[in-house]
C-alpha cells in the first residue's frame, strides 16, 4: 500500500527563509521604495520607461538583499579578501586599459562593461571588518595604520579616474568601520579641527582662491570649479551654477505643503538638470515641499537608527563594524545627495537611495542591505564566531 505524504506549501517552504528578518527594517525600506516610485512617475513619466526600469531596479535589489541575507555573517567575511583583492585588481586594469566615457576613466571590459568602483563600496568596508575582526583584542597602533593603507588604495585609485562622488562614500564606508573598531578619539578630533579651519579659510579667501588663472593642487579643474560654482553660484548663473541655482529654486518655491503631485513647474519644465538622477531631492521638493522632505528625512535617519541598533547586538565584532559600515553609507548618501542639491555641498555624482535612477547604484544598496539583514538574523542564532585564520 502506497504511502502518502503532504507535501509543504510554499508558504511553509518560504517561513525558514524569512525567520530572523529585521522586520522594522523592511518596513522603512518599503516607505522609502513607496516615496522613490512616486517621485520617479512624476519626474519620469516622460523620459521613456525610467518608472518601470526603476521598479524592476527595485525588485532586482529585493532579490539580491534576499540572498545574501540567507548567507551567516561567518561566511560573508570569508569572502572579504577575495573580493577586495578582485576589486582593487580591477581598478588598476581600469587605470591601465579602462573605456573612457565623458572624460572620466571608470569602466573596463571583462566580457561585459562594468564599473568596478561600485564593487569596492562593499569590499572596502568588508576587508576592513575583517581585518579588525582578525586583530581582535590585540589592537595596536600599527593596526590602524594597516588599515588606513587598506582603504587608501581603492580610494585613490577611483579619485585618479576621476570619480569624487564614488570615492567619497567608500571613504566614508572604510573610515566609519576604522572608528567603530575603537580608534581612539585624539586621532580623529585633529583632523576633524583641520578640516573646519580648512574650510573657514576657503569660504573666507574664496574671491582670490577662485579668481581667474588660479589652479589649486591635487584637485582636477572641475573638481575645483565645484567648489567656487558652490561658494559662489551667481559667478556663472547660466553656465557652471546653473544646477545649484535651479536646484534651490524648486526647493524654495515647494513652500511647506508644495505644489502637488505632478504639479511641479520647474521640474516639468525641464528646468531641473538630471530630474530623475542626482537632482531628483529638487523636484520631490517642488512638489510635496517641507512636509514631505522632513516624512523623507525621517525614514532615512530611523533606516540609520535602525541599522545601528542591528550593529549594536551583533554576534561578533565583524558583524557590528559591517553593520554600522552599512549604516553610515546610507547616512552619507542621502546626506551629501540632499546637501548637494541644496548648495550645501559641492555637486557630486551620488545618487539619494531608491529615489534617485540607477541601476547600479540600487544593486549595490540591495548588496548592502542583504549584508545588514544577514547580521540582523543572526542574532536570533546561536552564535558561532568567526572561523579560525589558516
Amino acid at each position: 500500500m502506497a504511502a502518502a505524504f503532504d507535501k509543504p506549501s510554499l508558504p511553509q517552504r518560504l517561513l525558514p527563509l524569512l525567520r530572523g528578518f529585521d522586520w522594522p527594517l523592511i518596513a522603512l525600506l518599503l516607505a522609502l521604495s513607496s516615496i522613490g516610485l512616486v517621485a520617479m512617475y512624476s519626474s519620469g513619466f516622460d523620459h521613456g520607461t525610467r518608472f518601470y526600469d526603476h521598479g524592476r531596479n527595485m525588485l532586482l535589489a529585493v532579490g539580491i538583499l534576499f540572498v545574501v541575507a540567507q548567507v551567516p555573517p561567518q561566511r560573508l567575511m570569508m569572502l572579504a579578501v577575495p573580493l577586495y583583492t578582485l576589486g582593487v585588481a580591477l581598478l588598476v586594469g581600469v587605470a591601465l586599459f579602462g573605456i573612457t566615457k565623458k572624460g572620466a576613466q571608470r569602466w573596463i571590459n571583462v566580457g561585459v562593461v562594468i564599473q568596478p568602483s561600485e564593487l569596492l563600496k562593499i569590499a572596502t568596508p568588508l576587508m576592513l571588518a575583517w581585518w579588525f575582526q582578525k586583530r581582535e583584542g590585540q589592537l595596536r597602533a600599527l593596526d590602524f595604520v594597516v588599515a588606513g593603507a587598506l582603504l587608501m588604495v581603492p580610494v585613490g585609485l577611483i579619485m585618479k579616474q576621476p570619480d569624487l562622488g564614488t570615492s567619497l562614500l567608500v571613504m566614508a564606508a572604510g573610515l566609519s568601520v576604522i572608528f567603530f573598531a575603537g580608534l581612539p578619539w585624539k586621532l580623529v578630533v585633529p583632523p576633524v579641527l583641520l578640516g573646519a579651519v580648512g574650510i573657514a579659510l576657503i569660504v573666507w579667501f574664496e574671491p582670490q582662491l577662485c579668481a581667474e588663472g588660479v589652479r589649486w593642487p591635487v584637485l582636477h579643474d572641475y573638481q575645483q570649479q565645484r567648489i567656487c560654482t558652490l561658494l559662489d553660484p551667481t559667478r556663472d548663473p547660466l553656465g557652471k551654477g546653473f544646477h545649484i541655482i535651479q536646484g534651490m529654486i524648486a526647493i524654495g518655491s515647494g513652500g511647506v505643503w508644495g505644489k502637488g503631485f505632478m504639479a511641479g513647474t520647474q521640474t516639468h519644465l525641464e528646468f531641473i538638470p538630471e530630474r530623475t538622477t542626482d537632482f531628483i531631492f529638487a523636484a520631490f521638493s517642488e512638489e510635496f515641499g517641507l512636509v514631505g522632505n522632513l516624512t523623507l528625512i525621517v525614514c532615512f535617519v530611523l533606516l540609520v537608527w535602525r541599522g545601528l541598533a542591528i550593529a549594536a547586538n551583533a554576534n561578533t565584532l565583524f558583524g557590528r563594524l559591517m553593520a554600522s559600515a552599512v549604516a553610515m553609507i546610507f547616512f552619507t548618501y542621502a546626506f551629501v545627495n540632499m546637501g548637494m542639491v541644496s548648495g550645501i555641498l559641492p555637486v557630486v555624482g551620488v545618487p539619494l537611495p531608491f529615489v534617485s535612477y540607477g541601476g547600479t547604484a540600487m544593486v549595490t544598496l540591495g548588496l548592502a542591505l542583504g549584508v545588514l539583514m544577514s547580521v540582523a538574523r543572526a542574532q536570533h542564532q546561536p552564535e558561532q564566531g568567526p572561523p579560525r585564520a589558516r
